[in-house]
């Protein structure tokens, strides 16, 4: 044997040491990107928050609205700001934990682009009125393939770093980040099929009460898998990092891991509780949800118990005073989330502004604040300096916690006065409160107070701006990080013990056991569903839309109506009562058979209108269209004055209902040829209705199938005519 053949041998089991360097650049990018949405989210949301105290900033624009910038807000404030810091988080730890660079330089960035791309199409096609309707899937199919396509980049990034690894124990930050981005997929993927119209136009796939499990499934999962699980990530990865100390309880970390994702996934029918979906898939959310508790708190547990011995360095660290914070909301989030499911609980917290308050605790609280944290510990490692001012990160902590409180209070208080305001009957039997808007007027300065929790918490977002800028200014900028290592490869290391080693050391089986995890939940739920038809009884009654209807009911989705109407009375007594005074009807699942997409709606602003049709004359609807205000004082929704102005673009209805056609929809072929030819007299009807109310308007106006739709909504079934006592 040579001498160079020995010592290669000797290299090879002692261990070659391998130099590289870990790629900043991509965490750099990913971290500016997220500050500079979470300052343009978090002030959408300001607008919107103040928009419901003073209407007028609404500014009479069509592209201003609430309904039409509220979806602007919540996808700036999930996908841009949160994304991106997950993408940050991600980037910078898995190179870390994997001892190597990131898989493709060429990947990341075309992840990091095409990302913002997504960002800023969402960000023009919202407010021109271009949605699905979809809570947090409101983006259009173009873009969702987008997200598609960008997603397999990332996972392609991700996964081919782990093959590539030097380290080969596979760390329980990176369990979670696997099973995030499976279960994203999935869920994206299912939610959005859908039948494209036009490139701005689609109709789901899916129809009422299937749309509507769905729609929940990929909903709250979006909130448990996207906003929850990558953080959980990073929590166990920096919160050690921060305070310099291991995780308390690797077990811990191993039960947490399985059953959360596991559990999580059958909890979405807890938001459809009282609803028209069947009985047996809403007790299964509750029961799973009540269930969640257990894993949500035992790991907020062991995040906590990571810092025992280290509370005098919490005391003076800001950084690590936001980390509390973010676990203690997550902490709090979770337990009042299967609280909100029990349904005595639900029955009045449903659509209220209680839940407002329950979904800003997570997102100010555990989103903000420990994306915060870990910006606050990035920007010095990857600049080569120390933070600008710790003292500022205290003012900072102190702003966020308190806007945070000044945010949650008041709209807990507005919930619980809604709910229970809702709900209160006079010793005769009567509704106390049975005009909509004696709830309206009572709530508006909790909406000032939550408007100024706002503000404080932006005020911390600003000085947070100041101090990363100051801190980046001062250091130099590491691009590549020069590292070392030994890879596991060359070198034998000692055996993991247990069951859970199999996962630890191989990351494509931990992949396939998430898949199959996160699968059952969703299969068990929607599978019987839609092969089960005595699961959503039809009723003979329920007929189509006409084209103009259709045409209205896409003008009410444009428009985002459904952001603060519902349609859905529930089987309460206070409900029908309120809703349908005259036929006493709550709504049943077969009356959203045509219904694609559903429009069930998540929180009353406004009064559900499930039952508005044929209640009011039409030029009722008219002038409240255009003037709010004037028609019900007190009213804090806004003018739509450019719908009596604008024509009708009714271009594409043979299309749309050819794409109804096919989804099932039973119109004939005649309907679609004389699609337009119905318009028009159906136009003409309401035209003259108008008339005779001394409102002149052309029947090409768009105002005119929106009042098309909203008179025909809930009319498909009639209550029984009381039988006459016989002689």
């Amino acid at each position: 044997m040579s001498i160079q053949t020995s010592q290669n041998l000797h290299q090879a089991s002692s261990g070659v040491v391998e130099k590289f360097s870990y790629d900043n650049t991509i965490v750099r990018n990913f971290g500016i990107a997220a500050i500079v949405f979470g300052l343009v989210g978090m002030l959408v949301g300001l607008l919107i928050a103040f928009q419901l105290v003073f209407p007028e900033l609404n500014l009479g624009l069509p592209y201003t609205t609430f309904g039409r910038i509220r979806p602007l807000h919540t996808n700036a404030v999930i996908f841009a700001f949160v994304g991106n810091a997950i993408f940050m988080g991600i980037y910078h730890s898995m190179q870390r934990l994997l001892k190597t660079r990131m898989f493709s330089d060429v990947l990341s960035n075309i992840h990091f682009w095409g990302w913002q791309s997504i960002i800023v199409l969402a960000a023009v096609t919202l407010p021109l009125g271009i949605t699905s309707s979809k809570e947090y899937a409101e983006l259009e199919w173009p873009i969702d393939i987008a997200i598609t396509l960008i997603w397999v980049v990332f996972g392609i990034n991700m996964f081919g770093t782990l093959i590539k690894r030097r380290e080969k124990h596979v760390y329980a930050a990176i369990w979670f980040y696997i099973a995030s981005w499976v279960t994203i997929a999935i869920l994206h993927i299912v939610n959005s099929f859908e039948i494209p119209v036009t490139l701005t136009k689609s109709y789901s796939v899916y129809a009422g009460v299937q749309d509507a499990l769905v729609q929940w499934w990929y909903g709250h999962n979006a909130v448990a898998f996207f906003l929850t699980t990558p953080f959980l990530g990073m929590m166990y990865y920096y919160l050690p990092k921060m305070a310099n100390r291991p995780v308390y309880s690797y077990k811990l970390s191993i039960l947490h891991f399985w059953t959360l994702i596991f559990i999580y996934i059958w909890a979405g029918p807890h938001h459809l509780l009282y609803s028209s979906t069947p009985n047996w898939v809403q007790s299964l959310g509750v029961v799973f949800s009540v269930m969640l508790i257990a894993p949500s708190w035992g790991g907020g547990i062991n995040a906590l118990l990571t810092l025992r011995g280290a509370w005098d360095k919490v005391r003076d660290d800001g950084i690590l005073k936001m980390m509390i914070v973010a676990i203690t909301a997550y902490m709090m989030a979770t337990f009042e989330g299967p609280m909100l499911s029990l349904k005595n609980v639900n029955a009045i917290a449903h659509f209220t502004d209680w839940i407002v308050a329950h979904v800003h605790v997570g997102a100010l609280g555990w989103n903000g604040m420990m994306t915060f944290a870990i910006l606050y510990y990035l920007f010095p490692k990857i600049w080569n300096t120390e933070l600008y001012s710790k003292k500022l990160v205290n003012t900072h902590f102190w702003l966020g916690t308190l806007g945070i409180v000044f945010y949650a209070v008041p709209m807990y208080v507005s919930g619980f006065v809604q709910g229970l305001m809702w709900k209160e009957f006079t010793e005769e039997g009567i509704l106390r409160y049975g005009n909509f808007l004696d709830t309206v007027t009572k709530i508006i300065p909790m909406y000032a107070m939550r408007g100024i929790g706002g503000l404080l918490y932006y005020a911390g977002v600003i000085v947070l701006v100041y101090n990363l800028w100051k801190t980046a200014l001062k250091g130099k900028f590491m691009a590549n990080e020069n590292a070392e290592a030994v890879s596991f490869r060359s070198q034998p290391i000692g055996e993991l013990h247990g069951w859970h080693k199999v996962f630890e050391t191989k990351p494509l089986l931990m992949l396939v056991g998430s898949l199959v995890v996160v699968s059952i939940g969703g299969l068990v739920q929607m599978i019987p569903t839609f092969v089960v038809k005595e699961n959503i009884p039809t009723i003979a009654s329920v007929k189509p839309y006409t084209p103009l209807e259709l045409e209205g009911r896409d003008l009410y989705i444009r428009e985002g109506c459904n952001a603060c109407h519902t349609q859905l009375v529930r089987p309460f007594r206070s409900e029908v009562e309120r809703y349908d005074p005259n036929g006493g009807q709550y709504s049943k699942s077969g009356e959203y058979v045509y219904d694609f997409p559903f429009l069930w709606g998540s929180k009353r602003t406004g009064p559900d209108l499930m039952r508005i049709g044929q209640k009011y004359p039409d030029s009722w609807h008219y002038n409240h269209m255009l003037s709010p205000q004037d028609i019900s004082p007190g009213s804090i929704m806004p003018p739509y004055p450019w719908l009596a102005k604008d024509n009708l673009d009714a271009s594409h209805i043979e299309d749309k209902l050819k794409v109804m056609k096919i989804l099932g929809v039973p119109y004939s072929d005649e309907d679609i040829k004389n699609a337009k030819k119905n318009m028009d007299e159906q136009a003409a009807v309401i035209v003259e209705s108008l008339k005779k109310d001394k409102v002149k308007t052309g029947k090409d106006k768009e105002i005119v199938a929106l009042i098309a739709y909203l008179q025909r909504m809930g009319t498909d079934i009639k209550a029984e005519k009381p039988q006459t006592a016989q002689k």
